[in-house]
């Protein structure tokens, strides 16, 4: 009786390919998500709705009772909103931002038409390099600088122009090391703005040392002693701002201040803004360490074990096809 032998099975072959191709695939994904994704996931964002508050001491003229009212708590109030409809998903991104300065008595009436100072401006930069871009309704315009309502992604330790727009020009902030924000490190950047006339302003004369004259057209003058900014370091973000800004009336031509309009001493993020800027900072950081770190390291380690796999078993398919 003649015993059979049965052929070698030639399913293995083809089967011992998948390894090696979805290897290969994890090999070529690698520095595609590293060096071609990540990049392009680095984009200012467009649908953006963020609240940031400021408070501290500070002082402010009373017109109601024409005179100037000290050791206040003084509210800052500040909404972006990104306009989706007028940004660009890869070139520009549009944002409306509103912003309040608000006294203990008008904080109170939750009406920004009925806050102390009341201004909206619309900034349109780019998305990849957080630089001005002229167009859509821009306001105020033109603008210029390296940093905004942000800074650029992959912060630098060097100085930054940062725009004021009381002031209505750049300031340059420089670099002075790192800070600790709710836990979170970033990059510390320091200026100030020396008193700088900023326009002109009608009031009675008698308010600027001019009794003699009915209405004078009054110099506005602005500064700031202490801007600081810490900013996350990968995505620009700032997680803590403080600021202490004043403004001033001088007579016409005078060189002291003779109205203090607003004066605020140390004016800061508050806990809970911190809070909420650390947590979109690490949010942000963690999709950006996800596409450029974690996910290229981990289908390059498994492009290559695949691989390997698979060149061995194609090797042995190939043996016991023989």
């Amino acid at each position: 009786m003649r015993r059979s032998v049965s052929p070698p099975s030639s399913a293995f072959w083809p089967l011992s390919l998948v390894p090696l191709g979805l290897g290969a695939f994890l090999l070529v994904l690698a520095p595609l998500l590293a060096w071609y994704v990540e990049p392009r996931a680095k984009r200012t964002p467009i649908d953006t709705d963020v609240t940031t508050v400021f408070t501290g001491p500070g002082s402010y003229f009373d017109t109601g009772d024409v005179k100037e009212v000290r050791d206040q708590r003084l509210t800052i109030t500040r909404r972006v909103l990104g306009d989706v409809h007028d940004s660009d998903r890869t070139g520009r991104a549009v944002w409306d931002v509103s912003t309040t300065v608000d006294t203990p008595r008008t904080l109170r009436l939750r009406d920004p038409r009925r806050a102390f100072q009341w201004k909206t401006e619309r900034w349109v930069t780019d998305r990849r390099t957080n630089e001005p871009v002229h167009c859509c309704g821009e306001s105020p315009g033109p603008f210029q600088g390296d940093a905004y309502l942000k800074f650029p992604f992959d912060v630098k330790k060097q100085t930054y122009r940062w725009w004021d727009s009381t002031l209505g020009d750049t300031v340059p902030l420089r670099f002075a090391g790192t800070a600790k924000i709710q836990g979170y490190e970033g990059y510390r950047f320091t200026g100030t703005v020396r008193p700088t006339r900023t326009g002109t302003r009608q009031v009675p004369g008698r308010l600027v040392g001019r009794g003699k004259q009915g209405q004078v057209q009054a110099e506005e003058w602005y500064a700031n002693t202490g801007i600081e900014l810490v900013a996350d370091r990968r995505t620009g973000r700032i997680i803590y701002a403080g600021i202490s800004p004043k403004v001033t009336l001088r007579a016409p031509g005078g060189h002291r201040d003779r109205v203090t309009l607003l004066r605020g001493e140390g004016l800061a993020f508050t806990e809970a803004t911190q809070r909420g800027q650390v947590k979109l900072a690490r949010d942000d950081n963690r999709r950006l360490k996800l596409v450029g770190e974690t996910a290229p390291l981990a289908a390059g380690i498994a492009g290559a074990v695949l691989t390997v796999a698979g060149a061995v078993l194609v090797v042995r398919g190939r043996r016991r096809v023989e």
